[in-house]
């Protein structure tokens, strides 16, 4: 865990208009400042932020605390993880004490899905630029749709091969647990086998707030019409679709900044506005 002398240095250093600002385009009234809510849809300013008290309250929500409550509920973050992302904001050391056997069970099963999330994130990548079917169908789809080297890397779009198990055999290869793959939604398990969920597809990676892969939205190239079209992740721990908007960890920075967003219907229209110019984008 980490240490109370790090935990009292983060609270003393943290701002509450400086961590809510970055992921909620705040408008001052008065001592406080107002929003809309990030929690829930309104129309509507009902969200709050205290300077003085270093609180926020979200009357719509009934959400409130401070900015380590703040953070947590945002982008789904334990209070250890919520803790991390402002000692790094704000450039502190981390000193850690011994956690119980079930506090450090609990820290290690988020970070390997985590890291094994990203691993997929990556093999995908991979796929895409360096085997024959990646670049023959996917690479060519995505250039078809207009998309540029620096708009497929900003998105870290992938291509899942056309196997049973490639990333099952890939992860198992590189030491990943095999039971973690389901738990993060990568492979689906039947009565007499576990296979990969995503083959033959153009991959786009599903990031929370922070950056980091949580997820995945998945687009079939072929004519079979027994196939879905598109394959999203199952919900998992990490990933609660209904608290998640595609692109907004590329957009936060133009949303602030325009004070506006847009809400398109997929994937692709998200990344085609940013590639136009229009950066202050997201989808549901």
């Amino acid at each position: 865990m980490i240490s109370p002398a790090t935990r009292d240095e983060i609270k003393n250093q943290m701002d509450i208009v400086d961590v809510v600002g970055d992921f909620v385009t705040l408008k001052k009234s008065g001592s406080s400042y107002m929003a809309l809510s990030p929690f829930i849809a309104v129309k509507t300013p009902s969200f709050y932020v205290f300077p003085s008290k270093q609180i926020f309250k979200d009357f719509s929500s009934g959400k409130g605390g401070d900015c380590i409550t703040f953070v947590m509920e945002i982008d789904g973050l334990s209070y250890l993880e919520a803790l991390k992302y402002l000692a790094k904001k704000y450039g502190i050391e981390i000193k850690e004490e011994e956690r119980t056997d079930e506090q450090q069970e609990a820290q290690n099963k988020r970070e390997s899905l985590y890291i094994l999330l990203n691993y997929a994130k990556d093999f995908f990548v991979e796929k895409l630029h360096k085997s024959e079917e990646g670049r023959n169908i996917g690479l060519t789809y995505f250039k078809e749709r207009g998309f540029t080297d620096e708009t497929i890397q900003k998105f870290e779009l992938g291509y899942s091969i056309d196997e049973w198990d490639g990333l099952i055999k890939a992860s198992g290869e590189n030491g990943y647990n095999p039971e973690l793959l389901e738990e993060a939604g990568l492979v689906v398990t039947g009565e007499n086998k576990t296979y990969d969920r995503f083959r033959s597809r153009v991959m786009f990676p599903i990031h929370n707030i922070t950056g980091k892969t949580i997820a995945f939205g998945a687009r079939t190239l072929s004519k079979d019409k027994k196939q879905p079209k598109y394959l999203n992740s199952p919900e998992t721990e990490l990933y609660h679709k209904s608290k998640v908007l595609y692109g907004l960890f590329q957009s936060k920075q133009a949303i602030r900044k325009e004070d506006n967003c847009f809400l398109v219907e997929g994937y692709t229209d998200v990344i085609s506005m940013h590639q136009s110019g229009v950066e202050n984008v997201v989808s549901s």
